[in-house]
C-alpha cells in the first residue's frame, strides 16, 4: 500500500468536468445475421500479455487496454490531417470504437504507473478541447522554468478557447497527458515519482466494421513518452519496424529540444549513462513534477500509421525491461511462428529472462489479420542461439 497514489478530494471536481465515460473490456462487432457480438479482449487468442517482476523487490510495470468510444468527426478529422485519406463510416454504432492499449514503466515508485493503469484511457476518451485554455495557463504558470516558453503544441489551435475546429488524435492525447500531470500535481507522491508510457490507437476502417485483429485496413496512432517500444512485424518478410524512439537525453530529438530551451544538464553516471539533470533517463515522461520546470515533458511524440491488415502479422510493445536486451529483430522473430498471441508474448519474456533479464518486464502482442503468415527466414535465429549459449556459459561460470 505504500506505493499506492492517494489523491485528495479535489479530484472529484477535476473529474465531473469529463462527460460519462463508455469504454469496455471487450470489442464489438456485427455478426452475419445483423446483431452483434462481444469479443473480450482479454483472451489470449486477441490480446497477448505477459508481466513479470524480475528479481526486483515490487512490480513497476503496469498495462491496460479497452476499447473507446471517440467522435467519428475527431476521427475522420485524424485520418485527413495524417494521411489525406476521407473516410466514410458506415455503421453508426461502431464508427467512433477504438482500441486502446497502454503500457507505462515506473520509477521512484509504482504509483504514477498505477494511476496511468486505472484512468488514463478514461481521460484520453473523455477530455474535451474546452479544458486547453486552463490547461496551458497551469503549463505556462504554475510548472513554469521550461515552459514559460512553451507554445501549446498540438493544444496550439485552442488555446485562445475561441477555435470550433475539431481535435485530432494527436491533440487528445497530448491533451490527455498533461491533464495527468495537472491532476498528479494535487499529490506530494508525484513530486519525484514518475513513469514512462506509450498508448496504441487501432481503428479499423472496414465497411462494414471488422475487429482490429481481422481488419484489412487499420489507423494506429502512437503517443509515446520515454523508452517503451512499439514494434510493427512485416508479413513479406518478418522485418520490424518502430513506432517508437527512446526518448533519453542524449537521444537527437531530445538533446536538440532540451539545448534549444534550458542550455545542457546532462550528466553522466559512473555506469556510462547519460541522465538529465543527473538523475533522470527519460527526458519525457508523466510524473516526475520536480524537474517539469527544467524540461522534462508529458507531451507525447504522436507516430501514425495507415495498415493494411494482410500487410502485418502483428504489434509488439514491451518495457526496457525486455528492449535493453533484445533488438527489435529478435523480439518479432520469437513472436512468429506461435500459435497465439499470449504465447509469443512468453517467447519473448522467457528470452530476455535467460539472457539475464532481472528488471520488470513487460510484453503486449497485438494480432493483425496477418497473424501466421510471415515470410522469409527466421533473421535473428543463429544470433539468439550464440547468445543463449554465452547466457549458458556465463551461468556455469559464475556458479564455479
Amino acid at each position: 500500500m505504500a506505493n499506492r497514489l492517494f489523491l485528495p478530494i479535489r479530484q472529484f471536481n477535476f473529474l465531473s468536468k469529463y462527460a460519462a465515460r463508455s469504454y469496455h473490456d471487450y470489442v464489438r462487432a456485427p455478426t452475419k445475421v445483423g446483431g452483434m457480438m462481444r469479443i473480450p479482449l482479454n483472451s489470449p487468442k486477441v490480446i497477448g500479455v505477459v508481466n513479470s517482476r524480475g528479481n526486483r523487490s515490487h512490480q513497476e510495470d503496469f498495462y491496460g487496454f479497452a476499447t473507446l468510444n471517440l467522435n467519428p468527426e475527431e476521427l475522420k478529422a485524424s485520418l485527413k490531417a495524417s494521411h489525406g485519406v476521407s473516410w466514410h463510416p458506415t455503421d453508426p454504432l461502431l464508427a467512433g470504437q477504438v482500441l486502446f492499449l497502454g503500457l507505462y514503466d515506473g520509477h521512484g515508485g509504482s504509483a504514477v504507473a498505477q494511476y496511468l493503469r486505472q484512468e488514463l484511457h478514461g481521460l484520453l476518451e473523455s477530455v474535451d478541447k474546452a479544458l486547453i485554455p486552463e490547461l496551458y495557463t497551469w503549463i505556462t504558470h504554475e510548472v513554469g522554468g521550461y515552459f514559460k516558453r512553451f507554445k501549446g503544441g498540438a493544444l496550439a489551435p485552442w488555446i485562445q478557447g475561441s477555435s470550433e475546429q475539431i481535435m485530432t488524435l494527436e491533440a487528445r492525447a497530448t491533451l490527455a497527458f498533461f491533464e495527468v500531470d495537472r491532476t498528479l500535481s494535487m499529490d506530494d507522491t508525484a513530486l519525484t515519482c514518475g513513469a514512462t508510457a506509450s498508448v496504441a490507437i487501432l481503428q479499423s476502417l472496414d465497411a462494414p466494421t471488422t475487429p482490429f485483429f481481422s481488419a484489412e485496413r487499420l489507423a494506429l496512432t502512437v503517443a509515446h513518452c520515454g523508452d517503451t517500444r512499439v514494434i510493427l512485424c512485416s508479413t513479406q518478410d518478418g522485418s520490424p519496424f518502430a513506432m517508437t524512439e527512446t526518448h533519453h537525453a542524449d537521444a537527437h530529438v531530445e538533446s536538440t529540444r532540451l539545448r534549444k530551451m534550458m542550455g545542457s544538464s546532462l550528466i553522466t553516471d559512473s555506469y556510462g549513462e547519460s541522465r538529465w539533470m543527473g538523475a533522470l533517463a527519460n527526458t519525457r515522461c508523466l510524473g516526475d513534477l520536480h524537474y517539469k520546470k527544467f524540461g522534462v515533458t508529458p507531451e507525447p511524440e504522436v507516430r501514425t500509421k495507415l495498415l493494411q491488415g494482410g500487410d502485418w502479422a502483428f504489434m509488439v510493445m514491451v518495457s526496457d525491461g525486455i528492449s535493453s536486451i533484445l533488438s527489435d529483430g529478435e523480439i518479432v522473430d520469437l513472436a512468429r511462428g506461435a500459435k497465439d498471441p499470449k504465447t509469443a508474448a512468453e517467447r519473448i519474456l522467457a528470452f530476455s529472462e535467460e539472457l539475464g533479464g532481472e528488471d520488470n518486464a513487460t510484453a503486449i502482442v497485438v494480432p493483425f489479420s496477418g497473424w501466421g503468415k510471415v515470410a522469409g527466414p527466421d533473421h535473428t535465429k543463429e544470433l539468439r542461439e550464440y547468445r543463449s549459449r554465452q547466457a549458458v556459459g556465463s551461468e556455469r561460470q559464475r556458479r564455479m
